[in-house]
């Protein structure tokens, strides 16, 4: 078994199989009996932890996962988590099916603050003087697992005393009984609390510390802002699992201070952090698909994006065949915002200052002929094409501009226009469907790109001739009437900021992309099963923060 997989194995078994086996076993062998909640396991760990995440076994919301997926998915899935089991209970005779199975409820996943690596543990080449003060911390993880069965929990044990390889060495700490277990020379801890939660880590340290916690020290359940996120959760159908993190900024800091990896975070960029006080996110399965709501609570003082909703009226300007969208709204409140935050990062004001000189010899303004007049609704969609330039990657891309300031918005085009017929490239004007477009021509090869007019405030930039007309003179329904959009962003929550849209089906058929799956038949198979994928944002207020994402599965044949 690798070291990777086997550093923190429970007795006889990898913690990581009571956590990841357990979810995913549950797709296809969804086990019976009631979950331990979150907030009971939370109650055990302890008040350092940076964040937490719980998994659950209740059945009936794994159950919901089986609705969905092509016969052939659910077969590759369920041979792969076979395949998955089989080695890792490859050097025993433990069954999950029999002996995990039917004690082991809901499991809550702790990452505690990194700790250093011990000075016997670094190894320091002969004739070396200098030894580094920096050096690698270790991640440091607690595993709660709830026991609903405690008849079984002590079958299991006592099975697991049996096995051949494996060492057991008791010890004692503060009344109770602390198991190492070591095989293949990696020691595993583990304690019973109350008889109703497993608790194992690869450090005995953390065992400890969740032991004292149970004895009554500060609890991640107590600690500020975890106690809330905890107790509210996030609102899904079914839940898979939920992550809690009361204190982002303290979070990230400490996971980059043990990265040897990453340079420590400069005052400015933990200032950015601080705005995000804590998150809380959840996965659930409803009748659309694989459901993920997150809720960031914000510092009010410190945010200082003003956030607008989007009317969505952008994607009416999409044809039905769009396989990819990204909405929005207010990009130059947006540029506005990081132009401002720039004054804080001398790298970033710099690269600024290069982007506005270069386009000063063009006579282009970037503050005001690029972003300025972008101050409505906009949105970007990948439209399929074969035809022309686009022959080779099969689609091309359109922008949608709502602006308020037309006059600004045609000298900046205007301009472009002049700066590209300095580079020996064609420029024309032809009719769309009523519709006066200017295009750049590339000879033999058609337009490379197209702008015009789709009303008073609205105009349009393509990139390809054939996407030009597609967007111009649209004859077919619009995007946001088809039902393929209908399905994937219908359920998303409304108002919102915008969306991100992906229809899995025109897109695994783009030359481009075909070509990159065409010879990995899983990955065709699996993709086969998703109808798409949406996602958007809203702010209700400036202290909070909502993501919203669907997976859209397709149901499964009856």
């Amino acid at each position: 078994m690798p070291e990777s997989k086997s550093k923190f194995l429970i007795p006889a078994v990898g913690a990581a199989v009571v956590a990841g086996s357990i979810a995913a076993y549950m797709y296809f062998k969804v086990p019976s009996g009631a979950s331990s909640d979150a907030l009971g396991s939370a109650k055990v760990v302890p008040s350092t932890a940076l964040m937490a995440t719980y998994i659950s076994t209740d059945p009936q919301a794994w159950a919901k996962l089986q609705q969905f997926g092509t016969p052939e998915a659910q077969k590759l899935v369920a041979k792969g988590l076979e395949d998955f089991n089989k080695q890792m209970f490859s050097d025993s005779n433990v069954s999950y099916e029999k002996d995990i199975k039917p004690w082991a409820g809901g499991v809550m996943i702790a990452v505690l603050p990194p700790n250093p690596v011990k000075p016997a543990q670094l190894k320091v080449p002969s004739g070396e003087s200098n030894v580094p003060t920096n050096l690698q911390q270790e991640s440091n993880i607690l595993i709660v697992v709830g026991i609903k069965d405690q008849l079984s929990a002590l079958n299991f044990a006592n099975k697991l005393k049996s096995q051949k390889g494996v060492k057991f060495q008791e010890s004692d700490y503060q009344g109770q009984k602390i198991i190492e277990t070591t095989e293949k020379g990696k020691p595993t801890y583990s304690v019973v609390l109350n008889n109703s939660h497993l608790v194992l880590a690869p450090e005995k340290q953390a065992v400890e510390k969740a032991i004292d916690t149970f004895k009554g020290q500060p609890s991640f359940a107590s600690k500020e802002g975890a106690s809330t996120i905890l107790n509210k959760g996030v609102d899904v159908k079914n839940g898979l699992a939920q992550i809690y993190v009361p204190d982002y900024a303290s979070m990230v800091q400490q996971l980059a201070a043990g990265s040897p990896q990453a340079k420590q975070l400069p005052p400015q960029a933990l200032a950015q952090l601080k705005q995000i006080k804590s998150v809380v996110a959840g996965v659930g399965v409803d009748d659309a698909g694989v459901r993920v709501k997150a809720i960031a609570n914000l510092d009010p003082q410190l945010n200082k994006f003003q956030y607008q909703s989007s009317p969505g009226n952008i994607v009416g300007q999409f044809p039905t065949d769009t396989f990819a969208l990204v909405s929005g709204n207010g990009i130059s409140r947006g540029w506005e915002t990081l132009v401002e935050q720039s004054k804080d990062y001398p790298e970033m004001k710099q690269g600024l200052e290069q982007v506005r000189g270069q386009l000063k010899f063009a006579n282009i303004d970037l503050d005001k002929d690029i972003f300025g007049w972008m101050n409505g609704e906009f949105a970007f969609g990948a439209i399929p094409s074969n035809q022309g330039v686009l022959a080779s990657v099969g689609f091309g891309g359109a922008l949608v501009f709502d602006t308020s300031d037309r006059k600004t918005a045609e000298a900046t085009l205007t301009k472009l226009d002049t700066l590209a017929k300095t580079q020996q490239i064609n420029i024309a004007n032809r009719n769309i469907g009523g519709k006066d477009v200017t295009e750049w021509q590339i000879p033999r090869q058609g337009a490379l790109l197209a702008h015009g007019w789709l009303d008073q405030d609205t105009v349009f930039v393509a990139v390809g001739g054939p996407v030009a007309d597609a967007v111009a003179d649209r004859k077919n329904q619009s995007l946001d009437n088809s039902d393929a959009f209908k399905a994937v962003t219908g359920s998303l929550h409304k108002p919102n900021g915008g969306y991100f849209y992906l229809d899995m089906d025109k897109t695994k058929t783009v030359p481009l992309i075909k070509s990159l799956i065409s010879s990995d038949a899983n990955t065709i198979t699996i993709l086969s099963s998703i109808r798409g994928l949406g996602f958007t944002a809203n702010s209700p207020d400036k202290s909070t923060s909502e993501l919203e994402m669907l997976l859209a599965l397709k149901p499964s044949a009856k």
